[in-house]
């Protein structure tokens, strides 16, 4: 599955568009608040990197049920609530792709 920001993929040939598919993920675990900001951040990262690969997965699964091989013009967005939850939504545009 090639997923891009972009709205072409070089070297291939967009021969069908499929629909716009999405991912999302929350952290499941509160983030806790420490008196240490730098220990805080950090769990914040780890907890972004994690929440984030979920959302892909998701993303990817959504495109390949329309029988996608590719994912278009790519947006992720990241929002941490005022609850402390990590929030990912990707969105993208599910196509399939012939190579040149």
């Amino acid at each position: 599955m090639i997923l891009t920001t972009t709205n072409s993929i070089e070297d291939y040939k967009i021969a069908e568009y499929r629909g716009i598919v999405s991912g999302t993920a929350v952290n499941v675990q509160k983030m806790k608040m420490t008196f240490n900001l730098q220990k805080y951040y950090a769990a914040i990262s780890e907890s972004v990197s994690e929440v984030k690969e979920q959302a892909f997965e998701q993303l990817k699964a959504n495109a390949e049920k329309l029988n996608a091989n590719a994912v278009v013009g790519v947006n992720v967005d990241i929002e941490l609530t005022t609850s402390n939850y990590v929030v990912v939504t990707i969105t993208g545009t599910a196509v399939s792709v012939i190579k040149r």
